[in-house]
């Protein structure tokens, strides 16, 4: 009679190697397409219970639920030409910073609105939608760059905000900035200069000049025009990123400045002021 076989113990995984394989099978999932029933949706209460059974404490999978409820898509038109010519349209920042969501979301308002010069387009519970403001005295203070400010998110379409809760003392926080109306000057900026080479072009072919000189220009204007407006939509891209990030540092530190007098009348009572004043 055979010997019966010896039962193996279980395998046992670290926790590396079962983040791994939870990741991996997601992925196998995924690609079979396999995905259960669609209509089968989990509470964050159940999340929680899930985790807790592979290890995984509240405190990380609350925190990862925000990240993944802020977390934003990209429109299909970011991996497109213009793209890649001239760079992103939209810029986005993310941090967990102390304190409650609603009060976060007050203190980002009050920034925007006095600081940015932008203006509420859209509130909901969790998320606030800014656009520029166009009144003529915003115009002036951002011309003047009172405040030593260039003010760089009012060059943008529309910025968002969205604050969800991770805890009763902390807030996930996401920002984002849609610089679509900067990249489509770029793009006219581009054209210009391949309309212009073109007629500078066909100037020089009808006055009979070398073929290779005549089409110089169709060829200089364009590269010029490209270099020239992504230099300058990278410049202002790149400091809107860091005005977004500082936004966050001073969030993370709890510095919620709500004070006044940064309007342009104070701006100009201030200087005024500061002139000293002569003596008889």
């Amino acid at each position: 009679m055979p010997d019966s076989p010896v039962p193996r113990p279980p395998a046992r995984l670290d926790r590396s190697s079962l983040e791994r394989v939870l990741a991996r099978a997601a992925e196998l999932q995924g690609k079979t397409g396999d995905s259960g029933d669609p209509s089968e949706e989990f509470t964050e209460e159940q999340l929680i219970e899930l985790g807790k059974e592979v290890g995984l404490t509240p405190q990380h999978l609350r925190q990862a639920l925000a990240e993944e409820r802020t977390r934003s898509v990209l429109p299909e038109d970011e991996g497109g030409v213009a793209s890649r010519l001239f760079g992103p349209a939209r810029i986005s920042a993310g941090r967990t910073v102390p304190g409650r969501a609603s009060d976060i979301l007050a203190a980002i308002d009050a920034w925007m609105q006095r600081q940015e010069l932008l203006i509420v387009k859209r509130h909901h519970a969790e998320r606030i939608v800014w656009e520029p403001r166009q009144d003529f005295l915003v115009g002036v203070k951002r011309a003047l760059r009172v405040g030593g400010r260039d003010y760089v998110l009012s060059r943008a379409f529309e910025v968002s905000a969205t604050a969800i809760g991770v805890d009763d003392q902390r807030v996930h926080v996401a920002l984002e900035a849609d610089f679509r109306t900067q990249r489509r000057s770029a793009v006219a900026q581009t054209s210009a200069g391949v309309v212009f080479g073109a007629a500078i072009a066909g100037s020089l072919l009808i006055i009979g000049a070398v073929p290779i000189v005549a089409f110089a220009p169709a060829l200089i204007a364009p590269a010029l025009g490209v270099t020239g407006a992504r230099v300058m939509h990278n410049h202002v891209v790149t400091r809107a990123q860091l005005a977004l990030e500082q936004l966050l540092d001073r969030l993370e530190r709890g510095e919620f400045s709500r004070r006044g007098g940064d309007s342009l009348l104070g701006a100009i009572v201030a200087a005024a002021t500061a002139i000293p004043t002569r003596r008889p």
